[in-house]
């Protein structure tokens, strides 16, 4: 990919996200209060701050973007080369494609039409789960990265001390070719989840396609929690209820690592308790409505 400049990259990202506005992030890892620095720009304004956000990012904060307000796009987060084109061989052609660090990539796939909130997470669940992006990061205002702008995660800094910037790779703001179809089956899948009705048999074959369900094992042996076993666990619990595993399978399955360091047994529960409730969040049990 040739390099390109930050204000370039910038101008390309948020025209291919196709939104009116954005709500921009400025992340600060080490910050113990306040750490998300939040704003709310039209494409201009943001194209006017890009000075500021180096600046900003150079003193050691993340820079992220999301649409404001219902929109039309879905993230796809922690994804591989692989994944990127397996989604163009199967017509999801992503509008956005970053690779936030070394080999690690974000896609936003643009449907063509605003979503409202609780479809929109529902079909960033289902393209997570279909397609193997991070469930815990499907959400319908989940942020992404800008381009542009360095990764200031500690586990990027290299040897000499800097971080790896966040590229852009592709930035066509075209609406996937299957996105009628996908819409389509989207729509069938979350009317039958909300009513608890059975699928209809060509949806509940494709429910069943995604049922070949990661183990905790999987989620312990990725990079990207670098170790950290209490993000392994809400990622997994995450995953785990939004594929319909039980909550006391799921809650046996968190207490199968030592978990002697929370505390006596009692403290234990309290911390599975609180991942379950975290994952329930995540996955929009409040937003079936």
């Amino acid at each position: 990919m040739t390099t390109i400049s930050t204000p370039e990259a910038v101008e390309k990202q948020s025209c291919a996200m196709c939104a009116n506005a954005f709500e921009v992030g400025l992340f600060d890892p080490n910050a113990a209060h306040g750490a998300m620095l939040p704003r709310v720009w039209d494409t201009d304004t943001l194209l006017r701050s890009v000075s500021w956000l180096r600046l900003k990012n150079a003193e050691g904060r993340n820079i992220y973007i999301r649409p404001a307000g219902e929109h039309s796009l879905s993230l796809i987060d922690d994804a591989s080369i692989q994944v990127i084109e397996r989604l163009k061989s199967e017509g999801f052609a992503p509008a956005v494609v970053l690779e936030t660090s070394p080999g690690n990539f974000q896609a936003w796939l643009r449907h063509g039409q605003i979503l409202p909130k609780p479809l929109s997470t529902f079909a960033a669940r289902l393209l997570a789960s279909r397609f193997g992006g991070d469930l815990a990061s499907a959400d319908w205002r989940h942020y992404g990265r800008l381009a542009g702008f360095t990764n200031r995660k500690d586990k990027h800094r290299r040897t000499d001390g800097t971080f790896p910037y966040v590229r852009l790779h592709e930035a066509t703001g075209a609406v996937y070719s299957k996105a009628i179809a996908f819409l389509a089956e989207l729509k069938g899948l979350y009317e039958a989840e909300k009513s608890k009705l059975p699928l209809p048999a060509s949806l509940r074959r494709r429910s069943l396609c995604l049922s070949n369900l990661k183990s905790i094992e999987d989620f312990r042996a990725k990079p990207i929690y670098g170790g950290d076993q209490t993000r392994v666990d809400l990622a997994y619990a995450v995953y785990a209820l939004a594929h319909g595993v039980s909550e006391n399978e799921a809650r046996n399955t968190l207490a199968s690592r030592d978990l002697t360091h929370k505390g006596d047994r009692k403290r234990q529960e309290e911390y599975i308790d609180r991942t379950i409730k975290k994952a329930r969040e995540r996955i929009g049990d409040n937003c079936k409505g």
